[in-house]
């Protein structure tokens, strides 16, 4: 597996059309987002403050928007760590593979949009923290 930092998480701005009243923020496949989306799925009602996530994908990048409210993103590589906040609609946060993340901190009322490259394989996953440790040695 090849070394991936916590700094090869990439904050994007996406395109924002419209004026006051309203907007659209266009998704594209490999334009937009750096990957071919497979899956696309959300979290909600997430109690304010809860965390969810604390995983890590072998395989899989993915690409979480704050669609409404806010939460932050811990994002871990097994040397470093980093903070990052989401919490504006045409931002979003590309997390590749190999690297560990919990998003935290979740607002009231707040909706996390994922896009994914890999249709959902539980065996992609790395949920033990210890055993994510050892992988990424």
């Amino acid at each position: 597996m090849p070394n991936t930092s916590v700094f090869d998480c990439s904050m994007i701005y996406l395109p924002q059309i419209g004026d006051r009243n309203g907007h659209i923020t266009p998704v594209t496949n490999d334009l937009e987002i750096p990957f071919s989306v497979k899956r696309v799925f959300y979290l909600y009602d997430v109690p304010g403050g809860e965390s969810r996530g604390a995983h890590a994908h072998k395989e899989c990048h993915q690409f979480l928007i704050a669609a409404s409210g806010g939460f932050e993103v811990l994002l871990d590589d097994g040397t470093a760590k980093r903070l990052v906040q989401l919490n504006r609609p045409n931002i979003g946060l590309h997390i590749p593979p190999g690297i560990w993340a919990s998003e935290i901190n979740f607002s009231s009322g707040s909706i996390c949009l994922v896009f994914a490259s890999h249709n959902y394989n539980e065996g992609d996953y790395l949920r033990n923290y210890e055993e994510y440790l050892e992988y990424v040695k």
